[in-house]
């Protein structure tokens, strides 16, 4: 039998705010139940976070939480089909993994840093490193096992 990985998340833990992207302290024990310290909004709302410029670095590098990025726009037809998955998806992964949504047409600056070629992509990424990419929509199970799986790479 396999040893149980032991939870690669530190203690307490470091999480942007989906509001307004202020950092916060939160002890694992309290990782789903935390409000954010500067606007008083919970730091999980079940849904992706809608990612621009201004707060991208604190969600992608400074928070200690996987970060699963969709690379989107509104002109891609397999975006759309990908959107409410995406949600629901969200709300199965929070806590462990934050879920973002990033408009590549209205942040282009992003979306070349990470050499978007095709959307949808996917990009895992946790303190600033991507961990894990896949491209095109998928059903729901998939999209829970995949990011699943690439959260748990060291």
């Amino acid at each position: 039998m396999a040893e149980p990985r032991p939870d690669p998340l530190p203690d307490p833990l470091i999480l942007a705010c989906p509001s307004c992207a202020a950092l916060n302290r939160t002890p694992l024990a309290r990782l789903g139940d935390g409000t954010c310290g500067r606007c008083g909004k919970r730091l999980f709302e079940g849904r992706p976070v809608a990612l621009t410029r201004a707060g991208f670095d604190a969600h992608a590098r400074r928070s200690d939480l996987p970060l699963l990025i969709d690379f989107w726009a509104g002109w891609c037809a397999p975006c759309r089909q990908m959107a409410p998955v995406f949600e629901q998806a969200a709300a199965a992964l929070e806590p462990r993994i934050r879920l973002a949504k990033l408009d590549t047409e209205a942040e282009p600056e992003i979306a070349a840093r990470y050499a978007i070629r095709s959307i949808p992509s996917l990009v895992m990424v946790r303190k600033g490193r991507e961990i894990a990419r896949t491209a095109g929509a998928m059903p729901l199970p998939m999209l829970l096992r995949w990011a699943r799986d690439a959260a748990d790479q060291p």
